[in-house]
């Protein structure tokens, strides 16, 4: 067995032996740090009181019940749990030899939207731990591929069921306008031309159901299946998440979106700040990256690294994502943190980029009754912090996820552990 071997599976061994227990008749106290509710203004020596899993006081002046655990974070800063809002944690896994993915559902014609991603979703994934590790306590874990992916569920990084991590399911339906390259991928005309037509058939389908049941309905450009899962997004019961970079396409999904009525997210939106004025006025959400400095394709041309601040300017609601693609960003989810320190070394406000990776992805995806804030009632997802969580020398001390802390192994700690104390031991060719 190889050295990476060995640590790999000593790594999956560590993340499969945390379970953490049920919250429990449990009461701890967070004591003397700076707080930073994101609901209000921070609060300087300020405690968080947990209980049962739930957050019941935030102030200066709790009274702290004798029986608490007591937490002393004095000189340290205190936030709610970092929550990363487009992401496919949970669903795909490291890639070392034929891994699991579990995000992607097959289809001729890349249309899945009655595709329910969670329940592919693995608690134990390997790539959990050091996410938690860095202060992310919440994650929308969604489908990718084709032109609807199929339904997202936003979940806690917390328990060792599926049913137990999920917040709130489906949360979104994740579609994609996008390049597709290569002789005889449809143009991006012809997928929102293919959108529309299965969105007419859906609003169709909603009005004749009955008669869709006798096999007396015209036929459909897709199957029942799928036209039901779809019917939630038509009455506005769950928004459509597009994955849309162009200003172009990003003004046909608006388009799209005003004329069946539905909620739509703009993800990614490389060149969502040139038509900010109109995303704000139809009060439609952004998910957008701060890291990437360069065009990732010919329909991110216009991108720039101040679009997360231009849009917020413009009043749209914006919550970061990593917007660097592919593996790197599934396995450095931790590094949503880092997109807020950028965006705010590019204009956005140190506050507001808080707000993007707590409470605004919360609002967005409707589970700010339980995440996102640091209030009375919600779940007990706390972080606290040696410094400013934004800069990068800065580690996350202590991570409660639902009231309970979290004490990860990642395979990164293996690593450093095994190479503190021995040199790699390189083969001779």
């Amino acid at each position: 067995m190889t050295t990476w071997t060995r640590l790999l599976t000593a790594a999956l061994c560590a993340a499969a032996a945390f379970v953490p227990n049920g919250a429990g008749a449990q009461t701890i106290a967070i004591t003397g740090g700076k707080v930073y509710p994101v609901s209000g203004p921070p609060i300087e020596n300020g405690t968080v009181l947990i209980k049962d899993g739930k957050i019941v006081a935030v102030g200066a002046n709790v009274t702290v019940p004798s029986d608490a655990e007591k937490v002393d974070a004095s000189g340290k800063w205190v936030t709610p749990g970092l929550v990363d809002a487009e992401t496919q944690l949970g669903l795909v896994e490291v890639g070392f030899g034929a891994g699991a993915n579990e995000s992607r559902a097959r289809s001729e014609q890349g249309i899945t939207p009655d595709f329910t991603s969670w329940d592919g979703l693995n608690p134990r994934s390997a790539l959990i731990p050091p996410a938690r590790e860095d202060g992310i306590t919440s994650v929308m874990s969604t489908p990718g591929g084709g032109l609807i992916a199929g339904q997202a569920a936003m979940i806690d990084l917390f328990g060792d069921t599926r049913a137990g991590m999920i917040l709130r399911a489906p949360a979104a339906m994740i579609a994609s306008i996008e390049d597709q390259g290569g002789d005889g991928a449809p143009a991006k005309g012809q997928q929102i031309a293919r959108l529309r037509e299965i969105l007419q058939d859906t609003r169709y389908y909603q009005k004749h159901v009955a008669e869709f049941d006798r096999g007396q309905s015209r036929q459909m450009s897709v199957s029942p299946a799928s036209l039901a899962a779809l019917v939630p997004v038509l009455t506005g019961k769950v928004p459509l998440l597009i994955n849309v970079d162009e200003a172009s396409d990003i003004q046909s999904a608006i388009d799209l979106a005003k004329e069946f009525g539905i909620k739509l997210i703009i993800g990614g939106g490389a060149e969502a700040w040139e038509v900010a004025d109109r995303l704000a006025a139809a009060r439609i959400p952004v998910l957008a990256g701060a890291m990437s400095n360069d065009p990732i394709s010919f329909s991110a041309l216009g991108s720039r690294q101040d679009n997360v601040a231009l849009l917020r300017k413009a009043g749209v609601q914006v919550a970061l994502i990593g917007n660097g693609g592919g593996d790197e960003e599934l396995f450095n989810v931790r590094n949503i943190r880092y997109e807020a320190g950028n965006a705010v070394g590019y204009g956005l406000t140190w506050n507001e980029a808080l707000k993007a990776i707590t409470q605004a992805p919360a609002e967005i995806f409707g589970v700010a009754d339980r995440i996102g804030t640091l209030q009375a009632g919600r779940e007990a997802n706390v972080v606290v912090w040696d410094g400013d969580p934004f800069e990068f020398a800065t580690r996350a001390v202590a991570v409660y996820v639902r009231g309970q802390k979290q004490n990860d192994v990642s395979r990164q700690d293996l690593l450093t552990k095994r190479y503190e104390t021995q040199p790699p031991n390189y083969e001779k060719p």
